[in-house]
């Protein structure tokens, strides 16, 4: 059964404000504030003092959207369900694959139908329209399901391109109002700063300010984070965590490498997509709590990985965190692109015992949300009499590939990973504020790895 979303009431329409006057402008929504419910009460409305998020998103597809009229959520860098309903809309009309997803055809007809607006009308610019959102209620957005969970402060940094014209601040307030009856909604708060990134950088100094002070920071930076960057620089010194999704990476195994240099420079760094794999790792050490198969892990000789063709991420990472826990040490790595992206990984373990892993990257006709995606593991020994064979799947994957590779003869354990909802970014992320500061076996398995893709571009 499919939950019905919360309705979503406008405090503040989204208001252009100063950057000095953006603390006075969120003050004056607070100040006896009431909403007209159906009962004809008035439930006092307050603002969230939970912890402030800071999303920084270089993406101009929702932009384009907004400017181009076929969007009208929040610009808050988080590419949710309105998003994908607005993408399928300009394909449509444009002929292309009604995907939902920004693509280059997607991008260039946007481009030509902003850059037409921009210059027409007495100003011969659109762009300030382009900036504005507003809050449906029938198609919640990402930042709209984190809000529901945990009202809180959105601070969105939209990076534009074109001239520097300074940056434009914006501020919005919403509440989510739930079924349950109550007299007071606790409600959301953003601050949109929008400028081309040099100007953010210039006024970087500002947002700390903005923070709210005493509770939790979280940074979502988007894009890999560059720590030469002044403003990631500037944000990551003075929050608690910086949540990135590796399933976005464009060059995974180089943005690993990023992240791995992030950590060993003391920043607190979380990776969504590090939790889209607790399922998997769950099965595998449950695989081997029976007392006769523990013993049979150190047998363990040959690990096979298929994820979905398209990003590495999850694969290796998964891989990073089986071989930090057996202790093996990477000795060799080599890749072989094709139809299949094969990524041939040697280990030694401390009783100096070889160990070989193959991950490979399977085409997928229908690929999913995540790309990336893992879709089946199988350990195994050359002992025949090993008892550690095991194999994992994918609800929707299966393990067709692994039984025609023999993985089905040598196999004493067959278990399945099922969908979960959890996988999309916004549980994940609603998840991650609820803990922050450094992840010690995510940051093990990370530099395992990061060390292993090192020896490949040695």
């Amino acid at each position: 059964m499919v939950s019905q979303a919360p309705t979503i009431f406008s405090l503040q329409a989204p208001k252009d404000v100063s950057l000095t006057e953006i603390e006075v402008e969120l003050n004056q929504v607070w100040q006896s504030y009431g909403i007209q419910g159906e009962d004809g009460t008035l439930p006092a409305a307050t603002r969230a003092t939970t912890f402030t998020l800071v999303v920084y998103e270089p993406e101009e597809t929702q932009y384009l959207l907004t400017a181009t009229g076929f969007y009208n959520g929040p610009v808050d860098g988080i590419l949710g369900p309105q998003t994908k309903t607005a993408l399928q809309e300009v394909q449509k009309k444009h002929h292309l694959p009604e995907s939902g997803i920004a693509t280059p055809e997607t991008l260039t007809a946007l481009r030509a139908e902003y850059f037409q607006k921009q210059h027409t009308g007495p100003n011969g610019d659109n762009h300030g329209t382009a900036m504005g959102y507003t809050f449906n209620p029938t198609s919640p957005t990402i930042a709209d399901e984190i809000a529901t969970r945990n009202p809180c402060r959105i601070i969105a940094l939209c990076p534009i391109a074109g001239d520097d014209e300074g940056v434009k601040a914006q501020v919005s307030a919403y509440c989510p109002i739930q079924k349950q009856s109550s007299s007071t909604l606790v409600c959301c708060e953003y601050i949109t700063l929008t400028g081309t990134a040099t100007a953010l950088e210039r006024i970087g100094g500002m947002i700390p300010a903005l923070l709210i002070g005493g509770l939790p920071k979280f940074l979502w930076w988007k894009t890999t984070p560059d720590a030469a960057n002044p403003l990631f620089k500037r944000l990551a010194s003075v929050c608690n965590n910086v949540i990135v999704d590796s399933c976005n990476f464009n060059t995974p195994e180089d943005d690993l490498l990023s992240l791995q240099q992030l950590v060993e420079s003391g920043i607190p760094v979380a990776d969504l997509n590090w939790r889209r794999l607790s399922a998997w790792q769950e099965l595998a050490a449950e695989a081997y709590d029976a007392p006769n198969r523990r013993a049979a892990l150190k047998e363990i000789d040959r690990v096979k990985i298929d994820y979905e063709k398209g990003n590495a991420a999850q694969a290796l990472l998964y891989l990073g965190w089986l071989a930090s826990r057996l202790e093996w040490r990477p000795v060799a790595y080599r890749q072989e692109k094709g139809d299949y992206d094969i990524t041939y990984i040697n280990f030694l373990s401390p009783d100096q015992r070889h160990i070989e892993a193959e991950l490979a990257g399977v085409p997928i006709a229908d690929i999913g949300e995540i790309v990336g995606d893992l879709i089946g593991l199988r350990l195994s020994s050359t002992n025949p009499q090993a008892n550690c064979g095991t194999v994992i799947c994918s609800e929707t994957g299966g393990c067709m590939r692994m039984e025609t590779h023999g993985g089905a003869q040598s196999a004493g354990l067959f278990q399945q990973v099922s969908s979960l909802s959890e996988q999309k970014a916004e549980a994940l992320l609603s998840q991650q504020v609820q803990r922050w500061g450094r992840e010690a076996l995510f940051e093990e398995s990370l530099t395992l790895i990061g060390n292993t893709i090192k020896l490949g571009n040695g």
